[in-house]
């Protein structure tokens, strides 16, 4: 059994169409087919059904697919198995959110430059759901993603979130309205016949207003979307509205932060990778380093940067031993 053809029918699970999957690895929609015919032959089962103009994995095929992301990984971790114990050295590739980049990863660059000169960082900022689609297409090598306690993220099974740092959030309101202490759930009822701001590029911030103002019993009416934190300050400052903001964050003229607490609001980090390449050495160097540097160090927020909702989409940098 040839793993290309192994490869084949993952891709065709995750991407739904044999052109799609012969347009993701460079070969034509003829030796897709011709290809898990023969993977089909090996295993004595049909793998593939028709559905309308197009085809769909089997119940069988499903399962054999699931195999696949085992057995793939596992290929992948016996040929990085046999460089175990080499210098980091070569590009990783990383997608992550603004404030990882900006205040976790950058930093490393400085340090690489000294202690490992060959390995190289390029670096692309990303939304979670886009980093993540980046490393399911093998676009990215690592993802630096963050969900919220309230609205937990579920990963695929075939990679691997190792949590980094948490930080506390709080609802931004009009420095003028009536924002007693309270628990999260008695903040939220206060508000709840104003505007409300979210991200525009996350959808997770999102959940988090929904689940709270569901438990203060009422539908929050979301009205103004942005991605950049200073911009939600300034809708909030103009009145426009209340949002979540990160809890250490330095506040507009006119903003007050409320903290949310019983339950809190907590943004979560995770640094995510593909199993089977979890042992690379340049991976795993830069996870432990990223580990290393979120120990010891809840509640980080940089004030510079936009944490959750970043401005601006697909930023590239390459950072290495030059730089």
């Amino acid at each position: 059994m040839e793993t290309r053809r192994l490869h084949l029918l993952v891709e065709l699970s995750r991407l739904g169409s044999m052109r799609a999957v012969a347009e993701a690895t460079g070969t034509t929609t003829s030796t897709v087919s011709q290809q898990i015919a023969v993977l089909a032959r090996e295993m004595g089962t049909a793998l593939i059904e028709p559905h309308g103009r197009r085809v769909r994995l089997t119940p069988a095929g499903r399962r054999l697919a699931e195999h696949a992301v085992t057995i793939l990984g596992t290929v992948e971790a016996a040929h990085l198995d046999l460089a175990a114990g080499a210098e980091p050295n070569g590009t990783l590739r990383t997608a992550g959110f603004a404030t990882a980049i900006r205040a976790h990863l950058l930093p490393l660059v400085t340090e690489l430059a000294a202690s490992h000169p060959r390995l190289h960082l390029l670096v692309r900022e990303h939304e979670p759901a886009e980093s993540l689609a980046l490393l399911a297409s093998d676009e990215t090598d690592l993802a630096l993603t963050y969900d919220y306690n309230l609205a937990p993220a579920t990963f695929d099974p075939a990679v691997r979130a190792t949590a980094l740092w948490t930080a506390p959030w709080g609802l931004g309101v009009p420095a003028r309205a009536d924002a007693d202490a309270g628990t999260a759930v008695e903040v939220f009822a206060r508000f709840g016949t104003h505007d409300w701001i979210t991200n525009s590029r996350n959808t997770a911030d999102e959940t988090v207003i929904r689940t709270l103002a569901s438990m203060a019993g009422f539908t929050p009416r979301i009205t103004h979307r942005a991605d950049s934190l200073d911009l939600v300050q300034g809708m909030i400052a103009a009145g426009l509205g209340v949002g979540l903001l990160p809890a250490g964050m330095p506040t507009f003229p006119y903003v007050r932060l409320v903290p949310l607490t019983a339950p809190d609001v907590l943004l979560r980090a995770h640094a995510v990778a593909r199993h089977g390449r979890l042992d690379w050495p340049p991976l795993a160097l830069i996870i432990d380093l990223l580990t290393q540097r979120s120990t010891g160090r809840p509640d980080a927020f940089d004030p510079s940067g936009d944490e959750g909702q970043a401005s601006g989409t697909g930023a590239e940098a390459c950072g290495n031993g030059e730089a």
